[in-house]
């Protein structure tokens, strides 16, 4: 019985880290803060999107994320509702 609850309380932990990724604008974020708030993006992952970026220009839509390599589309539908595309704003001073 003590085993079914340890495992049940690490379900919820983990239930509750992946509810915790939140929007991120990957025309803008670093490679650190891409990997951190998207599933199943690591730092390899997040890095190759950053230097993806960096070559060709922002990302225009979501779906574009799969021009990356490593990126696919079950990649991008999880992460969906928190992949931003913002160009980053230019402030005048």
């Amino acid at each position: 019985m003590t085993r079914i609850k340890h495992f049940a309380s690490a379900l919820l932990v983990c239930a509750a880290g992946a509810a915790l990724a939140g929007p991120v604008n990957v025309n803008t974020a670093d490679a650190e803060t891409i990997s951190a708030e998207l599933q199943g993006v690591g730092i390899s992952k997040a890095i190759a999107i950053v230097e993806y970026r960096q070559a060709n220009g922002p990302f225009k839509t979501a779906d574009e994320l799969m021009q990356v390599k490593g990126i696919g589309e079950r990649t991008v539908d999880i992460n969906r509702k928190n992949i931003l595309i913002q160009s980053a704003v230019k402030k005048n001073d």
